[in-house]
């Protein structure tokens, strides 16, 4: 039996007194994540959620999102983390799509009404049972919403669970939205194996222990910052620092603040350290002191930034490649081997990355065809639609859709997109 929030209770209980979040002012032990988490839990079961019901969370990278998603899992539910900038409109899509019977959201920033947004969305609803606010900086401001309950009204009360609820492991733990390149939105699936299992790759891979501090500064609701970050430190009994949204200047200051020994981000935000650095000098410096570890995934990066980064910081920066449906980690460019500047790394331990032509035969080394993934980290399938899940699973095997290219010894660099795909908004 497996629940993705064991984790959790096995460090409350080995470092109950170890930093588990640190947000401005905030300092959270894993005594008191676990604490609050199963606040949560309890709530979720008063208000009739039993295992395998999906609860949805809009929440920034805050102190809440961790209490809200290891509460979730904690009572055996199903956490459906949704991207903060939604609309309304939006907002009701993906409750109706997962069939939400709750849905736990941030109060949100006055730039942000959050909460607004989540009630006009609620209307919209049939079957989804209750929304919980989530207070900013601990107190309730929903002005005019009136009637909805509060986190604190939530989880008072007695009937804590004393330990998680255990699944199986091809159990759903969380559903991950991803638009692709058609359609509307898809929720993949992922089990508590799936996320496990990557999470438990990628602290082996970082070389995590309790002893660093990782900076979260991509989004909690997308699967990198989730299983590279929150999950993957949880695992070890790290200390995350939050950041809700990434300003360079504000990032550097933090990591010289908090001795940041980790940092992972997408290009634009390795691009936008450079430069703070630069303007920053002595703050930039400083970095260096804790800094061990700079991981880069989400797009192609650039040589020259990889390079830059390097110089800036004094640390190797390493690059990976994965997507939502495979939890999200398929390949990396693993720390104790050579690194392969311009290729996306290797495939990680328990999983196979193949090149195949368009028939899905294998390609020698050096020919360009779609990248296709097998392993402990590919999803259950797409809920509810079994077509889109058919067409992209070919004998075990999950497609990509992704161009690639694989050297003899293994390196995988990602070329184009076999679809294009357009962002409009």
């Amino acid at each position: 039996m497996l629940n993705l929030a064991d984790f959790l209770d096995r460090n409350s209980g080995l470092f109950p007194s170890q930093a588990a979040i640190v947000h401005g002012e905030r300092r959270l032990t894993y005594g008191e994540l676990r604490t609050a988490a199963q606040g949560v839990a309890a709530g979720l079961q008063r208000i009739g959620i039993v295992p395998g019901d999906k609860v949805a969370l809009s929440c920034p990278n805050v102190p809440e999102f961790a209490i809200a998603y290891y509460g979730i899992l904690m009572a055996g539910a199903v956490v459906v983390p949704l991207n903060i900038l939604l609309k309304p409109g939006e907002i009701a899509y993906h409750l109706t799509d997962s069939e939400a019977g709750a849905y736990l959201c941030y109060e949100g920033l006055p730039e942000l009404p959050m909460a607004a947004m989540a009630a006009e969305a609620f209307k919209q609803v049939a079957g989804c049972g209750t929304l919980v606010v989530m207070p900013a900086g601990g107190r309730a401001r929903a002005e005019g919403l009136a009637g909805l309950t509060t986190l604190a009204e939530f989880t008072t009360g007695a009937g804590a669970p004393s330990t998680s609820r255990a699944m199986r492991p091809d159990d759903t733990a969380v559903i991950l939205y991803t638009s692709g390149t058609t359609g509307p939105a898809k929720g993949a699936e992922l089990t508590h194996a799936n996320m496990a299992m990557n999470a438990l790759v990628t602290a082996l891979l970082f070389k995590l222990s309790w002893s660093d501090v990782n900076l979260l500064a991509l989004p909690l609701f997308h699967s990198f910052g989730q299983t590279c970050q929150l999950n993957a430190s949880v695992i070890v009994g790290a200390t995350m620092v939050m950041l809700p949204r990434f300003d360079p200047e504000a990032a550097l200051r933090l990591m010289v603040d908090e001795k940041v020994s980790v940092f992972a981000g997408v290009p634009t935000m390795h691009i936008g350290l450079i430069g703070a650095a630069e303007r920053l000098s002595e703050l930039g410096g400083r970095v260096r002191d804790a800094l061990r570890l700079a991981v880069s995934g989400g797009a192609s990066l650039p040589l020259e930034v990889l390079a830059a980064f390097d110089r800036t910081f004094g640390v190797p920066m390493l690059e990976g490649y994965g997507l939502s449906e495979v939890s999200p980690v398929a390949t990396f460019n693993h720390p104790d081997r050579t690194r392969r500047p311009g290729t996306v790394g290797q495939a990680i331990a328990g999983t196979e990355v193949r090149v195949v032509d368009l028939d899905g035969r294998p390609l020698p080394a050096g020919a360009e065809g779609e990248v296709e993934i097998r392993g402990h980290n590919v999803m259950k399938g797409y809920y509810r639609r079994p077509e889109a899940t058919a067409d992209v699973m070919r004998d075990g095997w999950f497609r990509t859709g992704d161009i690639g290219r694989m050297t003899e010894d293994g390196y995988l660099a990602i070329v184009d997109r076999l679809k294009d795909m357009v962002i409009r908004g």
